[in-house]
């Protein structure tokens, strides 16, 4: 797996493309683990949702699933949607909390009608209800935005389900940038080519990716926009140009380059002016990650001896080390909320995702395997996904903040690596 070696070597190799094509790769999850609370919860299959293209609410359940917050109480009643008004006393008497159904109908000019409601069983009120007009290729979505919103209700915070998200795979020679549901569902080519593809990034609007190509034998750093697939180049400067990270007003991006000697992280804006060094070690200086504030920009360093993450105002000046546990930690991706830091440290040959409290300083490990690397955020900073090893392939997994909830995404017949969370659609 080659996040990890990023610290030692960071050329890569692309070719390019538009986004095209449905996934011919499509997700298999396995869930492991519970979460401490789970809310009872009815389902119902939506009425018609058999004559449209995609049964919705087994997307909304696969969804609500995921999470790890919902049991799922099965029901023979049939014929409950969205005009129903069921009697709250019978679902009582089920031990259910909540109860949701709907609707899929056909309208006349191609497009599908998605009406859904959800009651509070234990309260006898209606908590929310949507009629989402969508064309067929737009099911999918409509679903993940019905299940963020019964996530939201019923948990109180925003669900991530409509959000999407990138990472590279390896098959038969070929890499490719794929860019997919946060299922993993309905996934597309974003780039495609015999030489290597490290170093996606999500733009905070979701609108673009950036990314480190080799396709003219030396790297550098592109912006492609994900609906186009039109790209520019950023950075293209003597030597490496690598591992590109937005700024959370999406008006910078940090980059690691070689054109002075060594890697060290420099600050650029989005169209690739504007270029400012920020560190000025003679250390080995990448991976850099803005903080949530946009202050501070988290980064690699060996300048101690053994590779570490430190943090260093985004307005430049001296870096503070902030990693402490363990000799070899890399990778730092920060939540959305400001509060956390997942990373990977090593322990003898294992590689393990660790997670840091920023406020107190405190790690934990939230697995136990031995190859894990390419953390990142969900957008409500609830989830992290990440690349892992499991049958001697390298698999995609999100795991909550515990570690108790895990997730397993693996395509078949092909290694998949570099995962990256990308925003919540708007």
């Amino acid at each position: 797996m080659q996040t990890r070696r990023h610290f030692i070597n960071t050329a890569l190799s692309v070719g390019g493309l538009g986004l095209s094509g449905a996934a011919l790769a499509q997700f298999r999850v396995e869930i492991s683990g519970v979460g401490a609370t789970q809310v009872p919860i009815t389902l119902l299959r939506y009425r018609d949702e058999d004559k449209a293209p995609v049964a919705v609410s087994a997307v909304v359940r696969a969804d609500l699933e995921r999470s790890g917050l919902f049991s799922f109480v099965d029901s023979p009643t049939t014929g409950l949607d969205d005009t129903s008004r069921p009697a709250m006393p019978d679902w009582r008497a089920l031990n259910v909390d909540a109860l949701s159904a709907g609707s899929v109908t056909r309208l006349a000019d191609g497009r599908f009608d998605v009406r859904y409601r959800l009651w509070d069983v234990l309260k006898g009120a209606e908590l929310s209800a949507q009629s989402i007009a969508v064309p067929r290729e737009d099911l999918r979505l409509a679903a993940h935005r019905i299940a963020d919103e019964i996530y939201e209700k019923l948990i109180g915070e925003p669900g991530v389900f409509s959000s999407r998200i990138s990472y590279v795979s390896k098959a038969a020679g070929r890499h490719t940038l794929w860019v997919a549901d946060a299922d993993g569902e309905q996934a597309q080519v974003g780039v495609a080519g015999p030489e290597p593809i490290i170093s996606p990034a999500w733009s905070p609007d979701s609108r673009e990716l950036a990314y480190v190509s080799f396709e003219t034998k030396k790297a550098v750093v592109y912006v492609q926009d994900v609906l186009s697939g039109k790209r520019r180049v950023v950075a293209n400067f003597r030597g490496s140009n690598s591992a590109p990270a937005w700024s959370p007003d999406a008006s910078q991006l940090v980059v690691t380059l070689t054109r002075d000697g060594s890697s060290q992280l420099y600050t650029m804006g989005r169209g690739g002016d504007n270029l400012r060094r920020l560190t000025n070690s003679g250390a080995i200086d990448t991976e850099g990650a803005w903080s949530a504030d946009g202050q501070f920009i988290y980064f690699v360093s060996d300048r101690g001896g053994g590779p570490q993450i430190y943090r260093i105002p985004a307005s430049g000046g001296n870096a503070e080390r902030v990693s402490y546990q363990g000799n070899y930690n890399i990778s730092p991706a920060l939540s959305a909320d400001g509060r956390y830091m997942a990373y990977i440290s090593r322990t003898g040959n294992s590689f393990r995702l660790m997670l840091q409290e920023l406020a107190s300083g405190t790690s934990i490990a939230l697995t136990d395997t031995n190859d894990d690397e390419s953390p990142s955020f969900s957008p409500n900073s609830r989830l992290i996904i990440y690349a892992s090893r499991a049958g001697g392939r390298d698999v995609l997994m999100t795991t909550n903040l515990t570690g108790r909830i895990k997730t397993r995404l693996a395509i078949p017949q092909a290694d998949v690596r570099e995962p990256v969370w990308g925003p919540k659609l708007r």
